[in-house]
């Protein structure tokens, strides 16, 4: 997938592996992939970028929060408002939208994705109503957080492999029984966590 929230090299200075040593490569590959979709799926969002603009279809029902200012159509993650077009439409029907206004504002300017449309004093139409987005979704570029979160889970999904049990030890803090969940990882991510997630 490529889309790994940590690198190789990156992960061989952390476990202070050589960068010419190979050898474990898909070890920290498969750790590192792990980790990434570990936490989109515990954020219930991802946050790499779509190299391109992929087109997605919406159903309003559940969708649409009345403010007083306009309807707000919420989407998943737009990292990216450049090619961002808005349809609304159904089957073969689709009609181009204009006047909506992207938020949260300045969202991008921040490194936030949008996560909604809002049509300012007006609504986005009938329940049979769909709404297709074409845009590159995902995250602007991947938080800080984020990718330290992953360092530390493929860390620790690395060297799981010598503890098969659950357990660990050393010689100064002897044996002991690995956390369910990190809480450095947590602490990390659980301002990311979509409601609904985690």
């Amino acid at each position: 997938m490529a889309n790994e929230y940590v690198t190789l090299e990156d992960l061989k200075v952390q476990l202070g592996i050589e960068a010419t040593d190979d050898t474990r490569d898909a070890l920290l590959d498969r750790a590192r992939r792990s980790a990434s979709r570990s936490i989109d799926k515990t954020c219930g969002r991802r946050f790499w970028l779509d190299a391109t603009a992929v087109q997605r279809t919406f159903n309003p029902r559940g969708s649409i929060v009345r403010e007083d200012d306009g309807d707000l159509f919420l989407i998943d993650d737009i990292g990216s408002a450049a090619g961002l077009l808005v349809e609304t439409g159904s089957g073969a029907s689709w009609s181009a939208v204009t006047g909506y206004e992207t938020s949260p504002d300045n969202a991008l300017a921040d490194g936030k994705p949008i996560t909604g449309l809002l049509r300012p004093l007006a609504t986005w139409g009938i329940a049979t109503t769909r709404l297709r987005v074409t845009a590159r979704f995902g995250w602007p570029a991947v938080p800080d957080d984020i990718a330290e979160a992953a360092m530390i889970q493929a860390s620790r999904l690395y060297k799981r492999k010598d503890s098969p049990e659950g357990i660990i030890g050393s010689a100064e803090w002897g044996v002991r029984n690995l956390s369910r969940r990190d809480p450095d990882v947590w602490a990390l991510i659980e301002p990311y966590i979509l409601p609904g997630f985690g």
